[in-house]
């Protein structure tokens, strides 16, 4: 799958909603896990702020690559950050959209842990 590497630099990156379980299948309580490695994945909802303009995203990583709390507000550093652009149908109705996925996320408030050597 294509994956294209999303620069940082120059943008203000802040927790807008703390770290949740990413479910793969909600409707039977299945969650979801790294292909690879099998760690638990997590969502954390991230606002990036750049040029002015701000918007919500949403960044998959697996739950051990989290460092810091990371509560709202809690600035961060995003490592290794990648979108993928992806298409699915579901009932007869085409969707798209683009996924981010990090390596880590970390809090860069005094006193966070520091992080993973990746």
């Amino acid at each position: 799958m294509r994956q294209i590497p999303v620069d940082t630099n120059g943008a203000t990156l802040m927790v807008a909603q703390p770290p949740q379980v990413k479910m793969r299948d909600k409707k039977n309580g299945v969650i979801a896990t790294d292909i690879e490695t099998g760690n638990t994945l997590v969502t954390v909802d991230v606002l990036f702020v750049m040029n002015g303009n701000a918007e919500v995203v949403t960044i998959t990583v697996a739950e051990g690559d989290i460092s810091g709390e990371l509560v709202m507000g809690t600035p961060v550093a995003l490592t290794g950050l990648v979108a993928r652009p992806w298409e699915n149908e579901f009932n007869g109705q085409k969707r798209h959209g683009i996924a981010f996925r990090a390596v880590a996320v970390t809090s860069l408030t005094a006193g966070a842990s520091k992080p993973k050597a990746a």
